[in-house]
């Protein structure tokens, strides 16, 4: 017969969000469990990929640059103690077309924050990154301290230094939670039954079905395709130092070099078709290959005709309006929502963790932008 065993907290996904709030809680001396139904950053998970930007630009928007700025000071110190190298310094280069109204406020920003970056024309951009074609570009900014995570390792990372700490973990599917007032437990699709204090549903794509009567309507899981194309022979021109990773906001696209010879990285930020991440298809579209192909042949003259060495579909669990969801169920008083990344949070992990452990535990005065009352049933992205 089953048992059941109690703990202070109970977290649902085991993505970035949901192992970073394990890790800080346990570091508290919290009971934690931490349940995944396919297992940590997995294939399907929106934190599985290979890699991920981390940047401290974000227009206007001084919350989230102070939140890249907490967690990468925390990712560079857990890697260092846990003895893996699992962040790349290759900078992030910012471009500008004709409204270089983003970039202006992004600097700004950055400014006001203490955030070290290099402003650059057009010809000073051209004689940095000969390499690649910047027509329609005005102008741009790198910041030198930013770069890459290596996203799938360093979630199981966190996890594993979790489980070193105190926190219990499986591998299981739980049953939806009915009900009003306070959840005493979850059951488990092996038989378990797991009674916490709290519970935290960190579960990304997940939580509009996890939650469908409350967040299937805001949601919004949708289809990204990623594409590494392989750079030429002997060719290091695409490779960190000589390539930071870049984004360029006016035609929606970003990148990375060649890191750890994946290839270099290219995908559309458009918001793709609405999917559900349990069954769409991880195989991407021809026409979207022929219209990257085609962007990268326009942006990078050498690699006109470079092969598509590796891809990857995975997608981004979006908020009406980008802003990260950290609230309370508003019927089960113990229920806690962590989720609504919108295709930026990876970044933001250590101290989104750092925020549910404060939460709970102190009582902290609430973010207003992570509410639940300010999620809408309508998209009308504002947060990039």
């Amino acid at each position: 017969m089953a048992t059941a065993k109690t703990y202070d907290t109970a977290i649902i996904g085991a993505g970035v969000f949901g192992a970073w709030s394990a890790w800080h809680l346990a570091r508290r001396g919290q009971r934690v469990v931490l349940l995944d139904a396919y297992g940590p950053s997995n294939a399907r998970a929106s934190s599985g990929g290979e890699t991920r930007i981390i940047r401290m630009g974000y227009g206007t928007d001084e919350i989230y640059t102070r939140s890249s700025e907490r967690s990468l000071a925390q990712w560079k110190s857990f890697f260092s103690a846990t003895g893996q190298p699992l962040f790349h310094e290759t900078g992030v280069l910012w471009l500008a077309g004709e409204d270089d109204s983003r970039v202006r406020q992004t600097m700004a920003t950055l400014k006001r924050c203490e955030v070290p970056f290099e402003e650059m024309d057009k010809a000073a951009l051209e004689r940095r990154y000969p390499q690649v074609s910047f027509e329609r570009v005005t102008r741009g900014f790198l910041e030198p301290k930013s770069g890459v995570l290596l996203a799938r390792r360093a979630v199981v990372a966190v996890v594993e230094d979790a489980i070193k700490t105190s926190v219990d973990f499986r591998i299981a599917l739980i049953e939806t939670p009915k009900g009003t007032g306070r959840l005493n437990d979850i059951k488990c699709s092996n038989g378990e039954t797991i009674s916490a204090g709290q519970f935290v549903f960190a579960c990304g794509s997940w939580l509009g079905k996890v939650f469908p009567e409350i967040l299937g309507h805001r949601i919004f899981p949708s289809r990204q395709e990623v594409f590494f194309f392989g750079v030429p022979a002997g060719d290091e021109r695409f490779a960190p130092p000589a390539l930071p990773t870049w984004l360029f906001q006016e035609d929606e696209y970003y990148g990375m070099p060649d890191i750890e010879g994946r290839g270099l990285k290219i995908a559309l930020d458009h918001h793709g078709e609405r999917v559900d991440p349990d069954t769409q298809s991880r195989l991407p579209t021809a026409a979207e290959a022929e219209v990257v192909r085609k962007y990268v042949a326009s942006r990078f003259p050498a690699m006109r005709n470079a092969p598509v060495v590796e891809t990857r579909v995975c997608q981004y669990e979006n908020t009406s309006n980008g802003d990260f969801l950290i609230d309370r169920h508003p019927e089960m008083e113990n229920v806690w929502f962590v989720g609504g990344g919108s295709g930026h949070g990876f970044k933001h992990g250590p101290a989104v963790g750092e925020y549910v452990s404060r939460q709970i535990l102190d009582k902290a005065a609430p973010e207003p932008r992570y509410s639940l009352a300010t999620k809408e049933t309508a998209q009308h992205r504002a947060v990039y």
